[in-house]
């Protein structure tokens, strides 16, 4: 019920939480999610309880100005965009935007390579199409804004665009609903990151 309640009261922040359709997975890695998720809230009991009101640049190099935004661009197929591409150099380092917790890294035909991490106020941020996951990047890891997570790719149905991060944020669970992770718009929250 608190993770619905957070999609209620960030939703208007952000314009209307967006749902994307998802196709279900084989039986047993619909499995890994669904432990993986009935371990969300009580990994979030071990992070801030208010979501950040500020997101550093992921990609280096990049700044804010230059992301175009593509929250909701149509994708064909009834599917629309439910985040934001950052545009870089393949091998360019992705790193978080938040401090937290490693909650996932995987793989996925859509996402390709990907990392999610878990942030206050038990927010995920998905960074997908990575080129390679950073060395020594588990699940459970603490990150703070900076930890190097993976490298800029073209994986997944990223495979004949310019590589770039699909960056994304969500608030809420609804295992019932048409999606389970309806999404937010992280480009209002985006800050540059001060020069290295």
């Amino acid at each position: 019920m608190r993770l619905a309640c957070l999609v209620v009261l960030f939703g208007s922040a952000f314009g209307a939480p967006l749902c994307q359709p998802e196709p279900r997975d084989p039986p047993a890695v619909e499995a890994a999610w669904d432990a993986s998720i009935r371990a969300l809230p009580s990994l979030a009991r071990t992070l801030p309880g208010t979501p950040d009101r500020v997101l550093r640049m992921p990609v280096d190099g990049v700044r804010v100005r230059e992301v175009r935004d593509t929250w909701g661009a149509d994708r064909g197929d009834g599917l629309v965009h439910a985040g934001q591409d950052i545009f870089a150099r393949r091998g360019t380092p992705v790193r978080s935007a938040t401090d937290g917790l490693v909650w996932r890294v995987g793989s996925s035909e859509r996402g390709g390579r990907w990392v999610y991490v878990l942030g206050a106020g038990g927010r995920r941020y998905y960074y997908a199409h990575l080129e390679r996951v950073a060395p020594g990047l588990k699940e459970g890891a603490r990150v703070q804004v900076g930890t190097l997570l993976g490298f800029v790719g073209q994986t997944g149905n990223a495979e004949t665009t310019p590589p770039h991060l699909h960056f994304a944020m969500f608030d809420g669970y609804d295992p019932q609903g048409p999606c389970r992770f309806p999404a937010l718009n992280p480009l209002p929250l985006l800050r540059d990151r001060a020069p290295d």
